[in-house]
C-alpha cells in the first residue's frame, strides 16, 4: 500500500520557532514540511512552487498583515488548508482570522499533542479552535446583536437547510452528511449551495462561526471528532 504524507509549508518570521516546528511535525510518518518562508509574501511564493495541502501561519509577520496572507494564499491555491498558529487571543484577530478563511487556529502555548491533533484536523476538513479560543467565542464575543442583518438572515433557512449548515460546521463531507439525513449527495449541495447563498458565507470556517453565534453548535461539539 503506498502512503502518501500531507505536504506542509510554514510560515512564521522566527528561524528558531520554525525549525522547532519543522523537527515536530516531520516525527510523524504521515507529516511532511515542504518548504518555510518568514514572511507572508515570501510564503505566498513558497506555496505556489511547492503546492502543498496545508499552511500553518502566523498573524503578526515583517512586511505585512498575516490576515491578508490568507487572502492571497487562497487566492492562488483554492483548496489549501490554512492554519494559524499565533501568540494573539484577542477577539478581534480570532474574528478577522476565521472571516478571511483560516480552517484553524491555535496559540503558540499549546502542547505538542494540541498542534498535532490541530493539524489532522484541519487536514481531514474540519475546522479546528484551540480550547482557549473556543471558549472565547462560546462566550459570546461573537453573538449578533439585536437588529443584525445576520439574525434576521438566519430565520429564512429552513429546518433541513439548518440541519445541514451544522454538520457543515462540524466538519462533516457531504457524503457523511447526506447518509445521515437519507438524502443524495446532491440534495445536500443543493442545501449547502442555498443556505451559503442565503447567509452570505464562503467557506467552512465562516459557517462554523455563524453556528457558533447562533447557538446552533457548542465547545463540546467541535471538540468532538466528525461522525
Amino acid at each position: 500500500m503506498t502512503h502518501t504524507s500531507a505536504h506542509i509549508v510554514l510560515v512564521e518570521d522566527h528561524a528558531i520557532l520554525r525549525e522547532g516546528l519543522r523537527a515536530l511535525i516531520e516525527l510523524e510518518s504521515d507529516l511532511k514540511v515542504v518548504g518555510e518562508a518568514s514572511t507572508g509574501a515570501e510564503g505566498v511564493r513558497v506555496v505556489q512552487s511547492a503546492s502543498p495541502t496545508l499552511v500553518i501561519t502566523d498573524l503578526a509577520m515583517p512586511g505585512g498583515s498575516g490576515l491578508r496572507t490568507i487572502d492571497e494564499l487562497r487566492a492562488v491555491c483554492p483548496d489549501l488548508r490554512v492554519l494559524v498558529l499565533t501568540a494573539y487571543c484577542t477577539d478581534e484577530y480570532i474574528g478577522a482570522a476565521l472571516s478571511a478563511g483560516a480552517d484553524g487556529y491555535v496559540l503558540k502555548d499549546a502542547s505538542r499533542a494540541d498542534l498535532l491533533q490541530a493539524i489532522r484536523a484541519v487536514l481531514s476538513g474540519q475546522t479546528y479552535l484551540c480550547p482557549s479560543v473556543t471558549a472565547r467565542v462560546v462566550s459570546g464575543y461573537l453573538r449578533p446583536k439585536s437588529g443584525d442583518p445576520e439574525s434576521i438572515n438566519v430565520e429564512q433557512i429552513t429546518g433541513r437547510e439548518r440541519e445541514v449548515l451544522t454538520r457543515v460546521a462540524l466538519g462533516q463531507s457531504n457524503k457523511l452528511i447526506a447518509r445521515a439525513l437519507v438524502v443524495s449527495i446532491k440534495t445536500v449541495e443543493k442545501h449547502r449551495a442555498n443556505l451559503m447563498r442565503k447567509l452570505t458565507l464562503h467557506n467552512t470556517a465562516a459557517v462554523t462561526r455563524f453556528a457558533i453565534r447562533h447557538g446552533m453548535v457548542t465547545a463540546a461539539d467541535l471538540d468532538a471528532p466528525a461522525q
